[in-house]
């Protein structure tokens, strides 16, 4: 007797199915290797005695990594396919968080960083993006916004994890609880909800009838950097990814001396939160016609509008919360909202190479966003990192406009 599938079983289209690992894989992925560093240079500062600005280089040496490595991801997957990379990647994760709590000299943050790089290039946005594109067309925001939530809840459930689990066992004990979650339950939800296409199934995107119609977009000319459609996607995002960045590094210490400690911590969680909020909306409720530039830049607008309201009333709690709940709502969508334009502006098969240039572009800007941040606080005050982050944000709203192709280039929905 032929086996059912997971479909025929529950009765849940199968490609939700696969947004729910991608979730959990986001989940794992962020927690250790977007909100870990943070932890592990206070971690390691704490356990140490290393300068700030020591770690903070290797955390640097991370991002940076990584942004030249997601380059080779596409090629990655069609080699060794979704579920063996997919793997590969969570195992570097876990070896990586291993190698950061047991780094005992500071040339050990070398290998760790790198280690870490790997996992996050296999398993970040690119990956996510490749994890669901396959299942979804017509509701691939929404599928994309639900599957990247799981970034999202990955700072609200790893960062209090790690403070639990230093605080039992050290950072070196924390570390090795978090790898072998990660690698023992990564392991088998690549297996078993990443190895199958639709056709597999028997099945089509969205769980349609009949397969989505072919989208007209026409393959732009030429290698993607010197296409004005990339290089304005890429640097306007690039612009936002580097004001997001810098801002919430520094944003703590903005808040804190007007809302208290565990006031700027709720004000935190509330950004977090938000970002869920805002993801979600356009995940869902963007029209199907509208070109997605135009929400991208009405998202740095918004974003914009909370970095004036933090830089105009610094002293204000009312004026610093409205600012935090504006600037949290777009923080979700410079992750979801690059995927939706690139599957509107190049052919299918060209949207994962779109997609790992761009990441490595962003990498590339915003693993400075910190230091430069920082360095303008200390230069100028408190009213500094808002006011930089605003300008960054006017500017990558007006760059990506400048990139839009004729309609007839564009795919519609």
């Amino acid at each position: 007797m032929q086996a059912r599938t997971g479909q025929e079983r529950t009765g849940i289209f199968f490609g939700w199915q696969v947004v729910a690992a991608a979730f959990v894989i986001a989940v794992f992925s962020w927690g250790l290797n977007f909100y870990g560093p943070s932890v592990y240079l206070h971690a390691l500062h704490a356990r140490e005695g290393w300068s700030p600005s020591l770690i903070s280089a290797a955390i640097t040496l991370h991002f940076l990594a990584s942004g030249a490595l997601v380059t080779r991801l596409p090629a990655l997957h069609r080699r060794f396919g979704l579920v063996a990379v997919t793997r590969a990647g969570m195992l570097a994760c876990a070896a990586g968080a291993l190698a950061w709590g047991h780094a005992a000299a500071p040339w050990h943050m070398v290998p760790a960083a790198l280690l870490t790089a790997l996992g996050w290039a296999l398993t970040s946005g690119v990956a996510i993006n490749a994890m669901v594109a396959p299942w979804f067309d017509r509701r691939r925001g929404a599928a994309l916004s639900m599957a990247f939530n799981g970034a999202s809840l990955g700072g609200v459930l790893f960062t209090p994890l790690w403070a639990v689990l230093i605080g039992a066992f050290g950072f070196a004990g924390a570390s090795a609880c978090l790898a072998l979650l990660v690698a023992l339950a990564s392991w088998p939800i690549a297996g078993r909800w990443l190895g199958r296409v639709p056709a597999d199934l028997g099945l089509h995107p969205d769980g349609a009838a009949t397969p989505p119609p072919p989208r007209p977009a026409a393959a732009p000319a030429g290698p993607l950097w010197r296409q004005p459609c990339f290089r304005s996607l890429s640097l306007a995002f690039a612009l936002g990814l580097v004001a997001q960045m810098g801002l919430l590094t520094t944003l703590f210490s903005l808040l804190a001396p007007v809302l208290g400690e565990a006031g700027a911590g709720g004000a935190m969680s509330l950004a977090t939160a938000c970002a869920v909020v805002g993801r979600t909306v356009v995940g869902t409720a963007l029209p199907p016609g509208l070109d997605r530039r135009f929400a991208g830049s009405a998202n740095f607008l918004l974003q914009a509008t909370g970095c004036a309201l933090l830089a105009a009333a610094p002293g204000s709690a009312p004026a610093l919360l409205a600012g935090v709940l504006l600037f949290g709502l777009g923080i979700g969508n410079l992750l979801s909202l690059p995927p939706l334009i690139a599957q509107a502006e190049w052919p299918a098969g060209q949207v994962t190479a779109v997609l790992a240039l761009l990441t490595a572009v962003n990498q590339g800007f915003y693993a400075f966003g910190p230091a430069l941040f920082g360095s303008a606080m200390a230069g100028w005050g408190p009213v500094a990192p808002p006011a930089l982050a605003m300008a960054l944000q006017l500017a990558a709203a007006a760059l990506l406009l400048t990139g839009r192709r004729p309609a007839a280039g564009r795919a519609s929905g």
